[in-house]
């Protein structure tokens, strides 16, 4: 069974990064508190939360990028699972809350403040084209829906309850 931790929780006011927060009150269209710069591209029921691990940003900072919990606008930083197991259709109880992976993070412009190529660090042709096998799958994080609304905070625990697809 897959399983980690909650290690970040964090939200801001649009944009990158997003700043920690002690607990949040995950809904159907997010964390309160959380917002959108570009809402026609993020957000919305599909995309209520972003979740990136920890050994992902652990892998990008070691390539020089500047990076800590919440400076790729991840909702939820992950730390113990294996980002290459995470799969669209994964339903996770995430403290509180349950959450199913809807789709691969697509990196946007916005991530160029920490440099040139991160986009191409995080999301290759490979990871376009749904290949498991790239070195680079899920390290851009992953979007989910919200199945049960509920609380979730740093030390809560992530598990894996089953693939709907």
């Amino acid at each position: 069974m897959l399983s980690g931790s909650v290690l970040q929780v964090s939200i801001s006011r649009g944009g990158v990064p997003k700043r920690a927060i002690p607990e949040g009150d995950l809904g159907p269209l997010g964390i309160a508190g959380d917002e959108h710069a570009y809402p026609e591209f993020h957000g919305g029921p599909k995309q209520a939360v972003l979740l990136i691990s920890s050994e992902a940003i652990a892998e990008l900072t070691a390539l020089g990028y500047p990076l800590y919990p919440g400076a790729l606008g991840e909702n939820i930083t992950t730390v113990g699972i294996d980002r290459a197991e995470w799969r669209s259709g994964q339903r996770w109880r995430v403290g509180q809350a349950i959450v199913e992976f809807t789709r691969l993070r697509i990196p946007c412009d916005q991530l160029s403040v920490y440099g040139p190529g991160i986009q191409r660090a995080v999301y290759d042709a490979q990871v376009r084209d749904g290949d498991t096998s790239s070195p680079r799958w899920a390290m851009g994080g992953f979007y989910a829906s919200v199945v049960q609304p509920g609380i979730i905070g740093p030390g809560d625990p992530i598990s894996l309850l089953d693939q709907m697809v």
